[in-house]
Parts: C-alpha cells; structure tokens; sequence
C-alpha cells in the first residue's frame, strides 16, 4: 500500500496522529529532503527508513517502489510540508502505483492553499489552484492570461523575492482585482494582507520581500461596465 501522509506546514502541533501512525508503520518513508523530514521523525519519535524522492529521481524511483509495493511492504509519501503531490513530487508514483493495481490512500491534513482561501476574504464557492508561475515575466504574463478569464478566485503560490514582479505582471493581465497575499501560515509570525493588486503591489514595493512563504489569491474577473441602455437594462 501507498499511503500518502499530509505533514504541517509550519506548526507542528498541525502534525496528524494518524500521519504519525502511517509512518510508523510503514517499511520506508519517502521524502522531498531526509534532513527536513528528519527533524519531523525525530519530533515525534519515528525510526522508519527515509528514502528522498524528489523531481529530480522520480523516474528512476518509480520502479524501485512499485517492487517494494510488489513484495507487499507499506511505502508512506510525505513532502516537505502539507499535502503531498500538491506543487510538489509524487505525481509519476502514483499514477504508476495505481496503474499498477496497488492500493493507494491518505492521510488529510494542513494544506497552505486552502488556508490562504479562507482567509482571503474571496469567494471560496469555486476556486482554481494554479500553483507556481513561471519565473521569468513574458512566460508569466502568457500563462496568466491563460487563466485570466476563469469566473473563480485564483490561487497562486510565488516566492518572496519573485513576489512584486509577480504582482505586478497580474495587474497587468488581470486589471485591478481584490486580493489577498498570505505569508507564514500557522507560524509565530502569520500575516493576511488583503486589498487590491494595486494595494498590495504598492506596499511591498515599500516594504520590501517579506519573509517565508508566499499565498496569494485573486478573486474572480470584475464584470465589465455597462455601455449601453440594453446593457444597463441587462444588468438590472
């Protein structure tokens, strides 16, 4: 069995009991980075096995887990923090594990995306999680566009120093919609900052790169002004 086992994202105290069990009870965990998952086993009094599986050994990690899985062992997936899979390795593992007939399951728990939506203050009735941009602006700018026109609240995960380059490109593509930037959830120093593209641009042009990791949340296209009789008469 594959059992893929949600870690925190920043509190510890965030931590599954049943996480704790699965990987207890697993012959391997694997994991991102050994060193990080390390501190989390030695916290809560882990001695399975850690393997790293990351995007740069998923292939050739594939087959050698499909044989353990074979042999009838237990194989947990952790990432380095939240849900596995979710902008991070495992995806290959377990479409090969499924298509190979193993069982498959998890273990729910803190994910930073959903976090930052609800307290975005945005719609949360539909949402699209979209991940990391691309880093470089002309690639950033196309694929947002690619999304630009989705009647739902955007989820975007970026990095503090990619952070008003970023900002800016949706103020260019998405015009000035509310939003809400999302930093440090569930650490000592977790902030909301809500506003519009603008706003927020403006302020961390200001203030600089914040520290930690970065949610930011865009709310759905505004509906365009009406022009016209027909169209006021539409919107009433």
């Amino acid at each position: 069995m594959l059992i893929l086992v949600t870690t925190p994202i920043g509190n510890l105290g965030d931590m599954p009991p049943r996480g704790v069990e699965a990987m207890q009870a697993a012959d391997v965990v694997l994991c991102e980075d050994t060193r990080v998952t390390r501190k989390l086993t030695t916290r809560f009094g882990i001695e399975t096995r850690l393997m790293p599986l990351h995007d740069h050994n998923e292939d050739q990690m594939v087959e050698i887990i499909l044989k353990r899985l074979a042999e009838g062992q237990t194989v947990a997936l952790v990432s380095d923090a939240g849900m596995p899979l979710i902008s991070d390795p495992g995806y290959r593992l377990v479409r090969a594990a499924i298509a190979a007939g193993f069982a498959v399951t998890g273990v729910p728990g803190a994910n930073a995306a959903l976090m930052a939506l609800q307290l975005s203050g945005l719609p949360t009735d539909r949402f699209l999680f979209t991940g990391f941009p691309p880093a470089k602006t002309v690639g950033r700018q196309k694929w947002l566009n690619e999304v630009s026109t989705i009647a739902a609240t955007l989820i975007f995960y970026e990095s503090p120093n990619r952070l008003t380059a970023c900002l800016s490109d949706m103020l260019v593509v998405f015009g000035n919609r509310p939003a809400s930037i999302s930093r440090e959830l569930t650490k000592q120093f977790e902030e909301t900052r809500r506003g519009d593209l603008a706003d927020l641009l403006s302020h961390y042009q200001q203030a600089g790169a914040p520290k930690g990791e970065i949610c930011i949340c865009v709310g759905a296209p505004l509906p365009p002004e009406p022009t016209t009789e027909a169209d006021i008469d539409v919107a009433i």
